[in-house]
């Protein structure tokens, strides 16, 4: 299936971070930032994820809107991943999996950028783009560097001020987000109340809102996602004893047989891994790609379950198998094929 293209609008410019500029005498040296952890790069504020940048990623920061603030960001991609783009921007990844960002060509990744994602071209290398874009980025993922003075001519030492050692210019600490606090380095659990039950663990060094306080007690708001697909949701108690629906059934009512129980003879094809575009899965679930009935039948998409994966890990391709799954969608949003969760599988003598 051909790559989807993505057209983002041409407002914001990425850039990064490999090759840093070099430094004349004389010159002023401007400093780089840092992302702290990993955290998602964005088109605007909390908008459109364009990259998921590494912990430690130099970025550049040029301006705060509330919690956030708007980066640029540079490196190098493997050209056979990118594909020319009209308008104001040159490039745009086609790889249908994203691609990294790398600090310089074969060198350190310091950041994934989705398939679709805009750039702008700098230079070239053999089988490399030099790129940029600019961003938004989460205001506490991002540690400031304080800037270099302009070379100058060596002058007598300045005492130091009491209690600090060594010179050069000292990282300003990141401004963390109003109304946040950060969590301790070994984590926090996080309980119903206080002194009550433990419903979590908090990462550490993560931002969380204060909402109302207690004594030493504060109460927090924590916003997420899980993954819990509609059949997941229902496995306890939709119906076990497999149906004789086909797959055509399932396309024609969608969600009328979400959790439903199938028993099918399928001809598989392939074991694959989900990119994020198709977003009825995980990123990175592992899957089936099978025919029903046949070489002539629809495709079928049969997620595997972590501990039945080696299960499924020898198959080849065209051989014929009996799986027994429930239905998580009648029509996956990328292409309209059925996706059933497998419970079990056997392979055909």
């Amino acid at each position: 299936m051909p790559a989807r293209r993505t057209t983002f609008p041409n407002s914001l410019t990425l850039v990064a971070a490999a090759a840093l500029t070099t430094l004349t005498p004389g010159a002023g040296a401007q400093a780089t930032d840092r992302v702290r952890s990993d955290e998602n790069f964005r088109r605007e504020p909390n908008g459109v994820i364009l990259a998921r940048l590494s912990s430690g990623a130099p970025v550049r920061v040029l301006e705060r809107s509330g919690n956030w603030v708007q980066v640029d960001v540079e490196g190098w991609v493997w050209l056979a991943s990118l594909q020319r783009s009209e308008g104001e921007f040159d490039l745009v990844v086609s790889a249908t999996s994203g691609e990294n960002l790398r600090s310089a060509p074969s060198g350190t990744i310091v950041g994934r950028l989705e398939e679709g994602t805009l750039l702008e071209e700098i230079t070239r290398e053999p089988g490399w783009v030099h790129v940029r874009r600019r961003g938004w980025i989460w205001s506490a993922s991002v540690e400031q560097a304080t800037a270099a003075a302009p070379t100058q001519r060596p002058a007598a030492s300045a005492p130091q001020p009491a209690g600090r050692t060594g010179g050069g210019a000292q990282p300003a600490p990141a401004r963390r987000p109003e109304g946040f606090v950060s969590v301790p380095s070994a984590g926090a659990p996080l309980l119903t109340a206080p002194d009550g039950d433990t419903l979590a663990q908090v990462a550490p060094a993560r931002d969380l809102q204060v909402l109302a306080r207690q004594g030493n007690w504060a109460r927090v708001r924590i916003e997420g996602w899980v993954w819990m697909p509609p059949a997941a949701a229902q496995g306890s108690t939709a119906e076990a004893t497999p149906t004789a629906l086909a797959p055509a059934d399932l396309t024609r009512e969608p969600e009328a047989h979400v959790g439903r129980v199938v028993s099918w003879s399928l001809q598989f094809i392939s074991l694959e891994r989900a990119e994020a575009i198709r977003t009825d899965f995980r990123q990175g679930e592992p899957f089936l790609l099978t025919r029903y009935g046949g070489p002539e039948g629809p495709f079928v998409y049969v997620a595997v379950p972590p501990e039945r994966l080696t299960e499924t890990q020898g198959l080849v391709p065209l051989e014929r198998i009996s799986v027994t799954a429930r239905v998580r969608t009648g029509a996956s949003a990328l292409t309209g094929t059925p996706i059933v969760d497998l419970l079990s599988i056997e392979r055909s003598r």
